[in-house]
């Protein structure tokens, strides 16, 4: 998996752990936080798909 892809999976990870906690502390910044997993989720699978073609 390439790096990026990583760093891209960590973010979206920690991403989803604040948006539970700001929910369930009831603050709704939890939303921006579920949005930045959506993008970093999505930055994931660009990379391993851009990996996987270029090394075969």
């Amino acid at each position: 998996m390439p790096r990026l892809a990583l760093y891209a999976l960590a973010v979206c990870l920690l991403a989803v752990a604040a948006a539970v906690v700001s929910f369930v502390q009831g603050n709704l910044l939890g939303i921006v936080w579920v949005l930045l997993a959506g993008l970093s989720s999505n930055m994931c699978w660009y990379y391993v798909r851009r990996g996987k073609q270029t090394h075969g």
